[in-house]
């Protein structure tokens, strides 16, 4: 047993041993019944930082996260479909949630959909939803249950019920440089996928200058891993590599990006980024749990969801079953609060603004920062979002903007606030003359799939 003694397995891991699948479980068993301490868990998550964990020693740890709490099982509702979800790793202006789960559900899919919210500078889908008056995000087990069996999806937030572990952990690496792990952040995403019970995942990892793995090489290293650990754990899991060079979605912010999405499932507005990357991720998990022959059924499927009106009328349902309005889409103006201050940003001084420019670079990651530095996101854990302000219209990569054009209209609380993050973002746009050619390629950059699929 003094093996299995916390400062033992840290001291194992510390000098490059590899850890037991019983060693790991015994730490993580003691993070949730606090017999390990703070500073220890400090600790073996550096020691992993410092010397990495095997594929075997992520998956063990993973499945020991899922098993400290609740796991849940849809065999006994006799679902008639599969039960999938999609994960981003983070992003800017990245809406793809709110609109693909219920284009899944409308296509037959299953989608108990657990949610983060923002973190640094990406915006949270659980953060996005709570600009919805009265949207429940972390509901009861039973009531998850129920909106999932009778609706077909419901994105929540994580319960006190589902992966604990993961919580504690998680609140330690956040304080102690040690997010960035791969193992660690492949247990932390995975750990809760596999406590909702999941027949499927597709995983949307990012790189570009709006995500956390910057470079291509680390965002592939990242998908490999997820991809790998989530088959070596029983679940179906493939990724794509999606481009975060620029948002996702033409704005950022939680109200504006809620109506950005009901724009989207009702047809007035679909982004040609936003869109591509959705159905690629949707056609995706349609392959995967044989809901689709071929990808282009599988895009048929999700155009008709879209087109029928089924999407948009099972994200209603979803949110009058979790507590909201029922009449969302047809009065979102009375529920979705809007910023007092809207100011368009100019692309400089008068003598610039009176020529024409093309967008070289964009600074995507200091444009989730904007929002955040105008209330749309959180320093600490304990502040309280403003869902009103943030940013909309905003040029694309590759945009001729005439004279008198702007980058991006800021939707802000203040006076004083607006012009902070109307030089903000003009900061995080480089413009040259129209001569210069912005290549204007997909955002999808590839997939990982599994060199040996086992499991489900």
């Amino acid at each position: 047993m003094g093996a299995w003694l916390p400062q033992e397995i840290i001291r194992r891991k510390r000098d490059g041993a590899v850890l037991s699948a019983e060693e790991i479980r015994v730490f993580i068993e003691g993070v949730t019944q606090s017999s390990v301490s703070d500073a220890q868990i400090a600790a073996l998550a550096m020691a992993v930082c410092w010397r990495g964990m095997s594929a075997d020693e992520c998956v063990a740890l993973t499945l020991a996260m899922r098993d400290s709490g609740r796991v849940l099982d849809w065999r006994e509702a006799s679902l008639p479909g599969p039960v999938v979800d999609k994960h981003s790793t983070g992003g800017v202006g990245d809406t793809v949630s709110l609109v693909l789960a219920p284009m899944l559900a409308a296509c037959g899919a299953f989608v108990p959909m657990i949610s983060g919210r923002g973190l640094g500078h990406t915006g949270g889908t659980l953060d996005k939803l709570e600009s919805i008056p009265g949207y429940s995000s972390t509901p009861p087990i039973a009531l998850l249950r129920q909106v999932v069996r009778e609706v077909g999806v419901a994105i929540i937030g994580q319960t006190d019920e589902l992966a604990p572990a993961d919580r504690r952990l998680y609140a330690v690496r956040d304080v102690t440089a040690t997010v960035d792990s791969i193992p660690l952040i492949v247990a932390s995403i995975l750990s809760k996928k596999l406590a909702a019970g999941l027949d499927a995942l597709v995983m949307d990892v990012k790189f570009g200058s709006g995500a956390f793995m910057r470079g291509f090489d680390q965002a592939q290293r990242l998908a490999r891993s997820l991809v790998e650990v989530g088959w070596g754990a029983g679940l179906s899991t493939v990724a794509l590599l999606t481009d975060m060079d620029q948002p996702l979605a033409p704005c950022a912010g939680n109200a504006i990006e809620v109506r950005a999405a009901l724009d989207y499932l009702g047809g007035r507005a679909r982004p040609a980024r936003l869109d591509e990357v959705t159905r690629a991720l949707g056609a995706t998990l349609l392959l995967q749990v044989r809901l689709a022959a071929t990808k282009d059924e599988a895009l048929v499927r999700l155009e008709e969801a879209l087109r029928s009106g089924q999407a948009a009328e099972r994200f209603a349902r979803m949110v009058k079953g979790l507590g909201g309005p029922a009449d969302l889409f047809e009065r979102m103006d009375r529920y979705l609060e809007r910023a007092p201050i809207v100011r368009p940003v100019p692309v400089g001084d008068d003598a610039r603004a009176l020529k024409h420019w093309r967008v070289v670079r964009i600074d995507t990651r200091a444009l989730g920062l904007a929002v955040l530095e105008l209330g749309g996101g959180r320093r600490r854990a304990e502040d309280r979002i403003d869902h009103a302000v943030g940013l909309s219209e905003l040029a694309p990569l590759g945009a001729v903007l005439e004279p008198g054009a702007h980058l991006a209209l800021v939707h802000a609380r203040s006076e004083e606030a607006a012009r902070t993050a109307v030089a903000a973002v003009q900061a995080a746009y480089t413009l040259s003359d129209t001569t210069q050619v912005v290549p204007s390629g997909s955002a999808i950059a590839g997939s990982v799939t599994p060199a040996h699929p086992t499991g489900k």
